[in-house]
């Protein structure tokens, strides 16, 4: 795909066919960057962010277990909601700081539904990723163990922890299979909702809910499970008799916390309940959705496109004061097909935003029309649209945004028969500022001006460059360097040369020059 595209001069457009600018802000298209940009990753960086990610999660269920250590005859509700909120910094975490969470990569699925990845690089990922998430906990969970933490509230912190390890333990085979399923269903729903928010606190804010549910009720997450179970076996080896008696435990009470026990029973049926949920469940379903949606027919909505309704003659004052310009019969006689480009700069929807800026920065461009494959006016971009982008993005450039999702909707076109005279009026001359009267003939200007007076503060706030449509495509573009060049082909060179000539010869007699 060009990242410009010239458009071609003599193309003719069908009649048929009517003109649309319809937005379509669709968060697949977020969610296809955000799958490739997974397996795209340098194998060392990936893993890197998966040992932070395995932390993450980690210190997520450290403050779960403290928030929930003690709680005595709390209602069991509220005492598991206010844990699945503390848990929810988890996420958080690998989202802003960037974290390779598994049980989110498997989003990447998209980029091979897609067939832009192999089989064999979307395994070599995910593995990837899951080692580094039980090198991150492992690494928690020493830093755990060693600070004595299993000893606070008098032993009452390990034996939650010992407790919600042998819980999890218990599960049938399927029934540990189905909670990792309705687990990553929501984390993947949660992390699909950042799709459609630029910001971080937006995205923390989308969040919360989903995990805090997860957590509350109870379904399962290979990733926490990685930390939470071996933690309970770390507890068990170097808890002294006497502190597992303060618990609550003997060692023969703890004999299920083992590694067998743990991976059999557990932590295979989660990460494969886990691998559906996300997987098959939210990026599959998604995947299906997206192929109905562009399999239908897209209409175009013209109610987007309002097509500019040029004044097709001026005031009438205005005309008493011109009609006897040779000029005014001149331009009032010319169209917009007289003076507008044809061989239009144009943009691709699909661009990235970093394409865009590129293109206009390489071309000198102001502003420029988004077209589809078909030349079909759909948007519009300026300078203003992409500096607004980047503020809000606080200047990040390696955002997932595309042309379509910043591009003006709804766009001011011309016709090519339109008069030059009213465009200039449109372009350039704000008439209730400059004849300041109501519909009932009432002056509204407040203090008296002379004509002239509202003249100069009569400053129109229209756009400087319009596309130019026929039939629904974009056949050329119009700005006011046009009208400009219009003006002085209309006047004769005397008129325009005579007083700089003067002037010039005023200031070598002067000796100025």
């Amino acid at each position: 795909m060009n990242v410009v595209q010239a458009l071609p001069p003599k193309r003719q457009p069908k009649p048929t066919e009517q003109a649309q600018v319809k937005k379509v802000v669709s968060t697949f298209d977020h969610a296809k960057t955000y799958a490739q940009s997974k397996i795209a990753k340098n194998a060392l960086h990936s893993f890197t962010l998966a040992v932070f990610a395995g932390l993450f999660i980690g210190l997520a269920f450290v403050f779960y277990i403290t928030v929930t250590t003690g709680a005595g005859d709390a209602p069991w509700g509220l005492v598991r909601l206010s844990g699945g909120l503390a848990f929810s910094m988890g996420l958080m975490l690998v989202v802003v700081c960037g974290g390779e969470l598994f049980t989110s990569t498997v989003l990447s699925v998209i980029a091979w539904f897609q067939k832009q990845v192999s089989t064999k690089e979307l395994l070599k990922c995910w593995a990837r990723v899951y080692v580094g998430n039980f090198i991150g906990a492992s690494l928690l969970i020493a830093l755990v163990l060693v600070g004595g933490m299993h000893s606070l509230a008098g032993g009452e912190w390990g034996a939650n922890a010992i407790a919600i390890a042998q819980h999890k333990l218990h599960h049938g085979w399927w029934q540990a299979f189905s909670l990792g399923v309705l687990c990553n269903l929501l984390v993947c729903l949660a992390i699909w909702m950042t799709f459609t928010a630029k910001d971080q606190l937006a995205k923390s804010m989308l969040m919360i809910l989903p995990v805090a549910m997860f957590v509350s009720s109870g379904f399962e997450h290979s990733i926490a499970n990685l930390f939470m179970v071996p933690l309970a076996m770390g507890i068990k080896t170097v808890a002294s008799p006497e502190l597992l008696a303060t618990m609550g435990f003997s060692l023969a009470q703890l004999s299920d916390l083992s590694w067998s026990n743990f991976i059999v029973n557990n932590l295979i049926p989660v990460t494969l309940g886990n691998i559906v949920g996300g997987a098959v469940l939210v990026a599959f379903g998604f995947w299906i959705a997206d192929k109905a949606s562009h399999n239908s027919e897209q209409q175009i909505d013209t109610a987007k496109t309002p097509t500019l309704k040029l004044i097709s003659s001026i005031p009438t004052l205005h005309d008493a004061q011109q009609s006897g310009d040779t000029t005014m019969n001149t331009i009032a006689k010319k169209t917009v097909t007289s003076i507008m480009q044809e061989n239009a700069l144009m943009l691709n929807p699909e661009m990235s935003i970093q394409q865009a800026l590129t293109a206009f920065v390489d071309h000198d461009l102001r502003s420029a029309p988004v077209v589809d494959n078909q030349h079909r006016l759909v948007g519009y971009l300026s300078e203003q649209d992409i500096l607004r982008f980047y503020w809000s993005e606080e200047y990040q450039m390696d955002s997932n945004w595309l042309v379509k999702d910043m591009m003006q909707t709804e766009v001011m076109t011309l016709s090519p028969a339109d008069s030059l005279d009213a465009l200039v009026e449109l372009m350039c001359v704000d008439r209730e500022t400059l004849f300041p009267v109501s519909d009932t003939g009432v002056f509204t200007g407040g203090s008296y001006q002379s004509y002239e007076q509202r003249l100069r503060r009569a400053v129109s706030s229209k756009p400087s460059h319009y596309p130019v449509v026929k039939d629904g495509y974009l056949v050329g573009m119009v700005n006011r360097h046009s009208l400009l060049k219009a003006l002085a082909q209309t006047s004769s060179k005397e008129e325009l040369s005579t007083p700089i000539q003067q002037q010039t010869c005023e200031l070598e007699a002067s000796g100025a020059v």
